[in-house]
């Protein structure tokens, strides 16, 4: 889930004379809610260009070292910026450091994870698979669903990242941004 936060008064990229220029003490002086989740603010603002993804990915690869986390949200996000900036192997390598162990794995994280590794990965039947895997993913229990300011369960798309996998399926044999973000053209290998 992803929050919206105020201004953290990081000079955004669009305000720099080169797009990929930031303050980076300022960067890794934000607290990691600002830094990773606040669309204005931290290394979002940099991934806004295509041309700042690897300087997003490295950001984030940095905050992470400083602030020794090792968030699973953070480095598939450092995954995201790599995939999106064509690394693929480390984009992999970061993505399988977040896999969870079956048991805990109670959202379907584990074939969204493969579903992507196996588009990366160029692998059509694997992505068919993990596509399949996430399909069969039970709706949870209400007491392991998040709750709203009531303390009700809050309904969820079910599964969880379908609509990207489709996407990965759907654009297979494309670059990772563009499948990512919903490519043009659908094409079946």
């Amino acid at each position: 889930m992803a929050f919206s936060l105020s201004f953290t008064g990081v000079a955004s990229a669009d305000e720099t004379e080169n797009t990929c220029e930031y303050d980076r003490e300022a960067m890794l002086a934000l607290d990691q809610q600002a830094f990773d989740q606040d669309p204005h603010g931290g290394w979002r603002v940099l991934a806004r260009h295509p041309e700042c993804r690897e300087v997003a990915a490295d950001l984030i690869r940095d905050y992470r070292q400083v602030h020794d986390n090792d968030s699973t949200t953070m480095l598939w996000h450092e995954g995201q910026m790599r995939a999106y900036a064509d690394q693929y192997d480390q984009a992999i390598a970061l993505f399988e450091q977040t896999r969870r162990p079956a048991e805990q794995d109670l959202f379907g994280w584990n074939p969204y994870l493969d579903a992507t590794v196996a588009f990366l990965e160029d692998d059509y039947a694997s992505l068919q698979d993990a596509r399949d895997a996430l399909s069969r993913v039970p709706y949870p229990d209400d007491e392991i669903l998040p709750k709203d300011e009531h303390g009700n369960p809050v309904e969820l798309d079910w599964p969880l990242n379908m609509h990207v996998v489709e996407r990965l399926v759907a654009c297979f044999g494309k670059r990772y941004d563009e499948a990512y973000g919903d490519c043009e053209e659908q094409q079946t290998p």
